[in-house]
């Protein structure tokens, strides 16, 4: 059972969906990156529940949701969630309710949101499956930048130890944290780049 960390519905448990079809990101990782996130939006020193106030977030394959309502619980101002799996986007619209977060829950295969998506996002957290090939994990990344992630906007990739490191597009800067076998790499658009624009 996993549980929002911090903000309006901190401390809020959530259900997850049955099976192996998801790998719910632990709460400690959660805690980490969502410091982490506070961090680069200059707002570590606000209350927990005002830390990503005005930001849009995307969360892909979201699972359980949990990704998604931490980041509405702490005051994101849109949240879409995106998944393929329909028990998985169910149980995220129960989580949604019994924590009375808002997010968007959208029964999608992340490559056709992308295709179609008309919406940029602030921070993207995208956490494919272990087993997801590497060069369609970096196909996916590709697509995030060109078609969710704003120009000033911060993705977040979540892989294994194990996995090969992500390619991220030319352009990008990118740093990473380790917390046991779960490695999370952060990526932006370099300074150069951004003054291209």
């Amino acid at each position: 059972m996993s549980r929002i960390i911090a903000g309006r519905a901190g401390g809020q448990r959530l259900a997850t969906p049955a099976g192996r079809l998801t790998r719910p990101t632990t709460d400690r990782v959660r805690e980490a990156v969502f410091s982490a996130l506070a961090a680069w939006n200059g707002t570590a020193d606000e209350a927990p529940e005002d830390q990503l106030a005005g930001q849009a977030f995307c969360d892909l394959f979201a699972g359980s949701g949990a990704v998604a309502l931490e980041a509405a619980s702490r005051g994101a101002s849109s949240v879409i969630a995106v998944d393929r799996d329909r028990a998985a986007c169910s149980v995220m619209k129960d989580n949604s309710r019994a924590t009375r977060l808002k997010i968007q829950v959208v029964s999608q295969p992340v490559s056709a949101f992308l295709s179609g998506n008309r919406q940029t996002f602030d921070i993207v957290w995208f956490d494919p499956p272990y087993d997801v090939a590497d060069d369609v994990m970096d196909s996916l990344i590709a697509s995030t930048t060109q078609h969710a992630l704003a120009h000033d906007g911060l993705l977040v990739v979540e892989r294994s130890r194990r996995s090969r490191s992500p390619h991220f597009p030319e352009g990008f800067e990118s740093w990473n944290s380790r917390y046991g076998e779960t490695v999370v790499y952060y990526a932006q658009r370099n300074r150069e780049s951004m003054e291209q624009q």
